[in-house]
């Protein structure tokens, strides 16, 4: 029998993942004509992509709080790709889990829901001072440890939204949308997830946790009802990533 040569919708997307974010510059991004058409190329082939492509299924509903699933992680992740202009792969959460508020500092990243619903929050950071703030603004409940005072940001809440299957990705850039924060909703949830670039932290690019803070008081008439104060942590001791193979069409780039 002749073989099949057709190429996988998993394999175009990571040739067009190459294309879109090779050589792109951060500043460049929002006025960057060719860059928004390779990547409006890139959105378009994400939304086809389904659970089945890659040979992924919905496991049993396994709550996270389960006595069987206490030394299981909440999250794992199927290695795809990865190159210097991209990395890819499928995130799997357990349902109730969720992926702490964090950055990818100078990396675009998109989300594409493959199986499930996720509540997704992104934040952006402000260039206001923390000591341009009043003492009344930022008096926090509980009230921060002496040596915290230097991780606190100001940020306001940009988009919060629930994404499923039948959505597009979402999209996060270097300078909008790039800190955020994931859970699982009614049930267990996957995505296909691509950064780019990857992760590297010898060159400033590795992953920071942060914690809303609750204001103390009656909130400032002057502040917009979306700000928020975020402290940067350590990675909670609640979220921990484990491995598992993918099943999926053989990825080359």
């Amino acid at each position: 029998m002749p073989r099949n040569n057709k190429t996988s919708l998993i394999q175009k997307i990571a040739s067009q993942a190459y294309v879109t974010f090779t050589n792109c510059s951060t500043s460049a991004i929002g006025d960057n004509k060719a860059f928004l058409e390779q990547q409006a190329e890139l959105v378009t082939l994400l939304s086809d992509i389904r659970a089945a492509d890659l040979k992924i299924a919905p496991p049993e509903k396994v709550s996270i709080s389960s006595p069987q699933s206490s030394a299981v992680p909440p999250v794992t992740y199927m290695h795809i790709c990865e190159t210097d202009v991209f990395s890819m792969g499928v995130f799997l959460l357990k349902s109730g889990a969720s992926i702490p508020l964090h950055d990818h500092p100078g990396m675009n990243g998109m989300l594409k829901v493959l199986y499930g619903k996720v509540n997704i929050r992104c934040y952006d950071k402000l260039d206001k001072a923390v000591g341009a703030e009043s003492e009344t603004e930022r008096q926090f409940d509980p009230p921060l440890l002496p040596f915290q005072g230097d991780d606190v940001r100001k940020a306001v809440l940009r988009t919060s939204g629930q994404f499923s299957d039948q959505s597009g990705p979402c999209v996060l850039t270097p300078l909008k949308d790039n800190l955020h924060e994931i859970d699982a909703e009614e049930g267990p949830a996957a995505f296909l997830d691509i950064l780019a670039p990857p992760y590297d932290p010898d060159n400033g690019r590795d992953c920071h946790y942060y914690r809303v803070l609750q204001t103390a008081g009656k909130k400032s008439e002057q502040s917009g009802e979306d700000e928020a104060w975020l402290l940067e942590i350590p990675q909670p001791d609640d979220f921990w990533c484990g491995g598992e193979p993918y099943p999926g069409p053989e990825v080359s780039v």
